[in-house]
């Protein structure tokens, strides 16, 4: 059986949710990377994604397989810094440099609060 932790190394993307001014989501899949207990996802400071977390932090993802589903919900923040292993697992994962991506301006750390149980939406922390 294959742990969450080594789902959130290998699976390519997350479905992100995001709040607007408005209360509606925003719902969109991404890449991204589980580093020290956090997800990252790099992004550009424009984007709807980006707005939206610099407004309301809160935020929920899942991965994308319905029938295993990983489920959480977390605070996101916008960060200036690009750690050194957040570089080099992109690197690893998607043979992506996101140092030199213009369209990654910025990149968001994604901290989990509360992992669910999609069978009964319960905290399984």
């Amino acid at each position: 059986m294959t742990t969450r932790g080594e789902r959130l190394a290998s699976e390519r993307n997350i479905w992100l949710a995001t709040h607007r001014p408005s209360g509606r989501p925003h719902l969109a899949p991404i890449w991204f990377v589980f580093v020290d207990e956090c997800v990252w996802v790099c992004t550009g400071s424009s984007t709807v994604k980006a707005r939206n977390v610099a407004a309301n932090p809160q935020v929920s993802f899942a991965l994308e397989d319905g029938d295993a589903p990983v489920l959480a919900e977390g605070t996101a923040m916008l960060v200036a810094e690009r750690p050194n292993n957040v570089v080099d697992e992109f690197r690893r994962k998607f043979d992506w440099d996101i140092t030199t991506d213009v369209d990654c301006d910025a990149l968001l750390r994604i901290t989990i609060k509360k992992w669910l149980n999609a069978s009964s939406l319960v905290e399984v922390v």
